[in-house]
């Protein structure tokens, strides 16, 4: 292959208009974002080549930029090169990657694309695995609103057909929001022509590719939408489109999915992270809507236009189940709990009972409401080295022995308790707020275990560090300056979000070094929330009234 004939050739069908709403880079300049192409800076590698982060300057600033290199021995080549730059030079959406520009420089073809720093779906959901239910959701609303946008809203007169939808191709930014990614083998579709179809070379990846276009063909937007359910299942299952790991009846996740909600057997192929996460409403509505993208008849395919309305229908239900829950008759936090739990509201009241944490969490949380997983305590007990004393973290008069444990999944997590019946209350307190509340730089309550008279807590992060374990360490030399700002950035997104963004107004009432925890890239999550008030905003200055003064000295 001639690569200078090549490119001549994609290029001259490129418009001029295309090129110059696009910055072009020199090779030297490329050299310079990415140290010469230094191999630590290398984030993911496809079809295309490595892809490599770099800094690039915008005038008088710098920024993070993930930089595209195509390989010479790569199956694309100049053809997709340039369908990559003509395309998203023209489109420009909130939920399709931002693009920079580009370098044509001798055999270099290389593409620069605005940083994502929270990498692929695929990524998130097959080695991270730290998603929860309600952010999938958000992905793919986010996802399913950029594909409609290409396939109806491009304002280009006529669909884009993205032809490679996958969990890969779904980046996701600093917010989670999701962002459609390379558009090597996309085509112009019609709209509204007599044709809905366009004859082509069959292109994509296979577990993703609509086995109608396959054998005819004949691309249409339904063979995204096909693409997109399998994404969405990839999303439920927490499995991949193609795995030939496992039995040849789960190989195809298209295949096994389709046959399983034939089947009605819909528990079972939910993603074990997600398992008591999702109402059944949800969960079969979700399932229906990823089967019917599957459907063998174009026609009945839904749009990507009824997919975002049948998606946010879903989340929609999903929140109002975490709102609203019954047979309770009283509100903490903004969550409807069991009266009978509270045998006063007073804090100060010398009539406090041992208020049964366990009845709580299966009422309020737990049991049909499903918005927490219930673990087993086999489980937790090999998470954990059966509760290994090299495993405790921390010792606390509220919750007992904190624990550090990794799931069979490799997933990290902190297990505390079991707390004594004393501090179920704050306990209490603690779950009916972090079920409603979701932020990054907030630990994340994943689930419960029950043993006998015993209840654990676990949480989706064993700490590294405390902030004031190595404040006060005389011998640590892990902050500096720039350790010390981000993570105080950080803290203070997590209160803006609590004080501003969360279902209910929260105040911590205990932010200090100690609740602030560190994973080994510092990067902090705000802890303990047993002494946190929720609160609504009535008056001018936001206040809530209390009659007992807590908090640290």
């Amino acid at each position: 292959m001639s690569f200078p004939t090549c490119r001549q050739n994609a290029q001259s069908s490129l418009s001029l208009e295309s090129i110059q709403s696009c910055r072009q880079f020199t090779f030297s300049e490329i050299q310079l974002a990415t140290h010469d192409f230094d191999e630590s800076l290398v984030i993911g590698h496809g079809g295309f080549g490595k892809v490599y982060l770099g800094t690039i300057s915008n005038g008088s600033s710098r920024a993070g930029a993930a930089i595209k290199r195509l390989e010479s021995t790569s199956n694309q080549g100049a053809v997709e090169f340039w369908a990559e730059v003509e395309m998203l030079s023209k489109l420009r959406h909130c939920h399709l990657v931002s693009f920079i520009g580009y370098c044509n420089d001798g055999q270099e073809m290389i593409l620069v694309y605005e940083y994502m720093p929270n990498g692929t779906l695929a990524y998130r959901l097959h080695k991270y695995q730290n998603l929860t239910w309600l952010r999938r959701l958000k992905i793919c609303i986010g996802a399913a609103r950029g594909l409609d946008y290409l396939h109806t809203g491009t304002g280009i007169n006529h669909g884009v057909i993205h032809r490679d939808v996958k969990t890969s191709n779904i980046l996701l930014d600093n917010s989670w929001a999701a962002k459609i990614s390379d558009f090597g083998l996309s085509k112009i579709g019609p709209t509204n022509q007599p044709s809905t179809y366009v004859n082509t070379m069959v292109r994509g990846t296979f577990g993703y590719l609509d086995p109608n276009y396959f054998h005819t063909g004949k691309l249409t937007r339904k063979s995204d939408v096909y693409a997109f359910g399998v994404v969405l299942f990839e999303v439920l299952c927490g499995k991949k489109a193609v795995d030939t790991s496992i039995d040849e009846e789960q190989c195809s996740l298209a295949a096994w999915a389709h046959e399983s909600v034939k089947e009605g057997m819909l528990k079972q192929i939910v993603d074990l992270n997600l398992r008591g996460s999702i109402s059944s409403k949800c969960l079969k509505a979700f399932a229906r809507l990823a089967d019917s993208c599957l459907h063998s008849s174009l026609k009945q395919r839904p749009s990507m236009a009824q997919v975002v309305m049948g998606l946010e229908s879903i989340l929609a239900s999903q929140e109002k189940i975490k709102q609203t829950l019954s047979p309770l008759d009283m509100k903490i936090f903004g969550k409807l709990v069991p009266m009978f739990l509270f045998p006063s509201s007073r804090e100060n009241s010398d009539e406090r009972r041992n208020v049964s944490l366990e009845m709580y969490l299966h009422t309020a949380v737990g049991g049909d409401n499903q918005m927490l997983r219930r673990f087993d305590f086999d489980t937790i007990s090999v998470a954990t080295e059966n509760f290994s004393v090299a495993n405790i973290i921390s010792r606390d008069d509220w919750y007992g022995c904190i624990y550090k444990g990794k799931l069979n999944n490799r997933q990290d997590i902190a297990i505390s308790g079991p707390p004594q019946p004393c501090y179920y209350r704050t306990s209490i307190n603690e779950v009916s707020i972090l079920v409603q509340v979701e932020h990054k730089n907030l630990i994340q309550l994943l689930g419960y275990c029950i043993k006998g008279t015993d209840t654990y807590l676990i949480y989706d992060f064993a700490p590294y560090a405390t902030l004031s374990s190595l404040l006060f360490d005389p011998d640590s030399a892990l902050l500096g300056w720039d350790e010390r700002y981000k993570i105080v950035i950080g803290v203070a997104r997590a209160l803006v979000y609590l004080q501003q963004h969360a279902p209910i107004r929260i105040i911590h009432r205990d932010v200090n070094p100690s609740m602030i925890l560190l994973d080994e890239q510092m990067n902090p999550k705000l802890s303990n929330f047993k002494l946190a008030k929720g609160y609504t905003k009535t008056h001018e200055d936001d206040f809530c009234e209390t009659t007992l003064v807590a908090g640290t000295l």
